[in-house]
């Protein structure tokens, strides 16, 4: 059993090596480390970021209230909503919930996050006490949006700009499982390598219910939100990108005082529907920290990834110039070094969570 349990161990281990998209943030990053560096000598600030997206903390880069982004948004276009602060008696949690129409099964996750950590679908009472006594941190209640679907949708508008543009697209395959009647579901998981990577997660959040059988056909959604770290797979459908879905999206973010760039994350019905600018909600905007995330489709090679990276850094970079030469300051060195130990401390608090 020990050398089976190392075989797979030696065959997720290649699955990584031989996928890029799961290399370290750092090593993927290195050419672009070199041309952060050379517009931070530029623009005279290693933090011109902030600059970007003038209304929100940081430009998005770091420590950003999603609550904060969220009251930026028409409410129209994204679910109900409330902030619940750390040490919020669960009793007040629920009056929140209440008082805001919010039903279950609702998401939990943190005002501040991190690339999906601590993001969890609640079913009951029980699990939110649950959620609630292990959070050291501010925590969203949230709405579970009802569309089956999800894309990340890249923004791009220049300040001088009416009209902006979508520069990405990317799809987002959930991690669901088909049952055949025979395999439980930790079985059906490993046949995937991209879930099995998941694997350590899963079995902390379902316990012995991954050796239940789902019947023939049966789907299920174990992570039902497009998260890559958490086993989502990545398509990129730029080719979806069309003079009405632009149309749809610079409506919405126009609406949206100062944002310029970044990626929103959106749940839609048919793509028919979102071109109409029908049945479709934000799940999250993100600023200047967004990567264009259509890069990790498997089927795009490291050079393809970097070339979008330098792309999608460029725009940010004479985004954040030319809201610069209107006012909008930099961060100096100091604050943006205090801003940077607190994302460090934030980031541990939610990975370990």
């Amino acid at each position: 059993m020990p050398q089976v349990t190392l075989l797979r161990r030696y065959k997720l281990l290649f699955h990584k090596i031989t996928h890029w998209e799961y290399w370290p943030f750092e090593l993927v990053y290195i050419p672009i480390y070199f041309q952060w560096i050379f517009y931070a000598l530029k623009a005279k600030s290693l933090f011109f970021f902030n600059a970007s997206n003038p209304t929100i903390k940081n430009g998005g880069f770091m420590m950003e209230s999603k609550k904060a982004i969220y009251d930026l948004i028409p409410q129209i276009y994204f679910p109900k909503t409330e902030l619940v602060v750390e040490g919020t008696t669960f009793e007040q949690i629920e009056k929140y919930i209440s008082d805001a129409g919010i039903r279950y099964p609702l998401i939990a996750k943190p005002d501040i996050g991190l690339r999906g950590s601590g993001v969890k679908k609640i079913e009951n009472s029980t699990e939110l006490q649950h959620y609630a006594s292990k959070a050291n941190f501010d925590f969203l209640v949230q709405d579970l949006i009802p569309f089956a679907h999800e894309v990340g949708v890249f923004y791009v508008r220049y300040p001088h700009e009416k009209v902006g543009r979508i520069t990405g697209i990317v799809a987002k395959e959930f991690l669901i499982i088909t049952g055949n009647g025979v395999a439980t579901i930790e079985e059906l998981i490993k046949e995937n390598p991209r879930y099995e990577l998941q694997l350590n997660v899963l079995e902390q959040e379902y316990g012995d219910r991954l050796q239940d059988i789902p019947a023939l056909s049966e789907k299920i959604n174990l992570v039902p939100y497009g998260n890559h770290a958490r086993g989502a797979k990545f398509i990129d459908r730029s080719d979806w990108i069309s003079p009405k879905l632009e149309k749809v999206i610079n409506e919405m973010c126009v609406q949206i005082p100062g944002f310029y760039f970044g990626r929103l994350d959106i749940m839609y019905n048919t793509i028919a529907e979102f071109e109409e600018g029908k049945n479709f909600s934000i799940v999250e905007l993100n600023g200047a920290a967004s990567e264009p995330t259509h890069i990790y489709d498997p089927k795009h090679s490291l050079f393809f990834a970097w070339k979008e990276l330098a792309r999608h850094i460029k725009y940010m970079y004479e985004i954040s110039v030319a809201n610069h030469k209107s006012g909008s300051p930099y961060l100096t060195h100091n604050e943006g070094m205090k801003e940077y130990r607190m994302h460090l401390v934030q980031s541990n608090k939610i990975v370990n969570f």
